[in-house]
């Protein structure tokens, strides 16, 4: 069984400073949802006002329909998994994952049945009797996991339950506890600052920055169509151009820079001066000749290699560099290092939107990056 969670006007003060600002969002029964951001935010504080651990400054949240103000973390029907799991090293592994029941006042067989059943769903069977010493780290992740889903919760709340883990084992256990998710149907919350987690897992994603919701959508939405430029500039790479609006017809526009004049998109509210145009470096092309639009001349400055990508970094301005993503298997690849061409912007794909509240931050994909000549 799982619940639905709705935040209505939601704020959290803490003195002076506001957390958590006129947060609206409803989370549907059975959804993996993410809260995607840069550290404070504010995405903990709504976990922790939501799992009951801080009160709410003003606003309502609901569960399953039902206002949970003034309900104890125990009296609601969530589960939280912090950022370190806080597992009891002197418990074996069935203990920790029943100590919920075993508040609950549940007699030891039934207890152990349940953990091994639990143990099985997390693809940890025969483990009950093992010492949290002598599991790994994503061994450890799952019981985490196990423990929380003991107490049937109809909301999982996680906290970065992954930040701490090794690349190849983090992605791993995204895969793992989405599959974990779709099988036991429970609604997740999961807080994270990597946009890679959020946009493998999630059926949805919560933007935030400075205790404001920027945009909620599907991951494919949140990457393709950013509503602002502090979307565009946190989740995936970008190449930024800095212009003026000029002749909007149609949903584009002509976007004029020191480095040329481009056709691209229009995002919202975007018009006049002082827009960005933000460019994906997968939406760049190298050429030998120049395109009659949106093309300009670049040198290969640098290339470095990622598994089956490439880097490479063009630059001939002082200060200005590109990125463009190239495969290093197939027919198509990076050129070599001082090497001459022409970079074009796929027309329909370049996005501009209004200036950023703060920079970028680099994206799980590797990408080639390139500056004018």
């Amino acid at each position: 069984m799982s619940a639905g969670i709705d935040l209505e006007n939601v704020c959290c003060d803490f003195g002076s400073f506001r957390a958590v600002d006129n947060a609206n969002v409803s989370v549907r029964p059975g959804e993996f949802f993410s809260f995607l951001g840069p550290s404070g935010c504010g995405k903990t504080t709504i976990l922790r006002m939501v799992s009951g651990f801080i009160e709410p400054t003003q606003g309502v949240i609901r569960i399953g329909g039902q206002d949970v103000k003034g309900k104890r973390p125990n009296q609601r029907p969530t589960a939280l998994i912090f950022q370190n799991l806080a597992l009891f090293p002197l418990m074996p592994i069935w203990e920790n994952i029943t100590f919920g029941l075993e508040v609950r006042g549940v007699d030891k067989a039934t207890r152990r049945k349940k953990a091994e059943e639990l143990l099985t769903l997390v693809d940890l069977p025969g483990a009950g009797d093992k010492m949290v010493s002598q599991l790994s780290g994503g061994q450890k992740q799952r019981v985490a996991i196990a423990r929380a889903l003991a107490v049937e919760p109809q909301v999982m709340l996680l906290d970065e339950p992954l930040s701490a883990l090794d690349l190849k084992l983090r992605q791993h256990m995204r895969a793992e506890l989405r599959a974990i998710q779709k099988r036991t149907g429970v609604t997740f919350i999961y807080i994270t600052h990597d946009q890679g987690e959020a946009l493998a897992m999630s059926d949805r994603v919560g933007v935030m920055s400075q205790g404001r919701i920027q945009q909620i959508a599907d991951p494919r939405d949140i990457y393709n169509n950013p509503v602002n430029g502090f979307v565009a500039a946190f989740v995936g790479e970008n190449n930024v151009f800095s212009g003026e609006v000029q002749n909007p017809s149609g949903g584009m526009a002509a976007f004029a820079t020191p480095h040329g004049t481009f056709r691209a998109r229009l995002g919202a509210s975007a018009g006049g001066k002082g827009v960005k145009l933000y460019v994906r470096p997968e939406h760049t092309r190298l050429s030998q000749t120049r395109a009659d639009e949106n093309s300009i001349p670049v040198t290969i400055s640098e290339v470095s290699s990622r598994a089956i990508s490439s880097r490479s970094w063009r630059s001939a301005r002082p200060g200005r560099s590109w990125r463009r993503k190239s495969a290093t298997t197939g027919r198509r690849r990076c050129p070599g290092w001082a090497r001459r061409c022409s970079c074009r912007l796929t027309p329909n794909a370049p996005r501009s939107c209004p200036m950023p509240m703060c920079g970028a931050e680099p994206c799980r994909t590797c990408c080639a990056a390139m500056a004018p000549d």
